[in-house]
């Protein structure tokens, strides 16, 4: 809450930038700009996501943000009561809610349509359910890490599982041993980490075979006699 001045002196920037913006209807853009590039960076709090957030409205529902925060003492209110509302959410999990409103909704969203993005939780990061999680676990054949994943979370839940237990023991045994897993790796994923399935070295393109006493005995030998030794 202690970063609300610096919303507004951004807010105030964001009205000087708009101020040449020519009018047009109500509704979406529909301008052929490049539309600027939000990538999230480790670390953003929830201040940082909320800036983007409200950056991301104003480029897909321009004239209708213009007209719903006309100046920047709205635009700071706005976003102070959209921070107080959503602090119990991920900075993450508060931009993917939002991007997955704009990719469905042709107004500008209210900030019920981002809680409810919000606690669908999972389905926002492409993780499926757990039992889903699960099942796809148990049936995936070998080698593992070459097998195509729905998300990467699934194949670390069934490593730290246990791929043998996974095999071996009824899902009264394995089922929650991987839902604990999987249920710390989504909080993972919601919170900003990314996962890669490591890849095994490449075999060299000559394999050394160590040789036995016998056949080292048996090379000395033929070197010693091509030698003349």
């Amino acid at each position: 809450m202690q970063k609300i001045k610096p919303l507004l002196d951004l807010a105030n920037k964001e009205l000087k930038n708009d101020s040449s913006a020519s009018p047009t209807a109500a509704g979406l853009n529909k301008q052929p700009e490049q539309q600027p590039d939000f990538d999230e960076k480790q670390g953003i709090d929830q201040v940082d996501a909320i800036n983007q957030v409200f950056a991301e409205f104003e480029f897909a529902y321009h004239n209708q943000y213009h007209k719903a925060f006309a100046d920047a003492e709205s635009l700071a209110i706005a976003k102070k009561y959209w921070l107080s509302i959503l602090e119990n959410y991920s900075p993450t999990q508060i931009v993917q809610a939002a991007k997955f409103v704009i990719r469905s909704q042709d107004y500008l969203p209210s900030i019920a349509a981002i809680l409810r993005a919000c606690e669908q939780g999972t389905d926002l990061f492409g993780l499926p359910s757990a039992r889903q999680a699960y099942l796809e676990a148990c049936s995936a054949p070998s080698p593992k890490r070459k097998y195509q994943w729905s998300h990467e979370a699934v194949y670390y839940a069934g490593k730290y599982a246990g791929w043998f237990l996974l095999a071996n023991e009824p899902e009264a045994t394995a089922y929650p041993v991987f839902t604990y897993h999987y249920t710390k790796l989504c909080r993972q994923v919601i919170s900003g980490e990314q996962f890669d399935i490591e890849q095994p070295d490449a075999l060299p393109e000559k394999i050394e075979k160590k040789l036995d006493k016998e056949e080292t005995h048996a090379r000395i030998a033929r070197m010693k006699k091509d030698l003349g030794l």
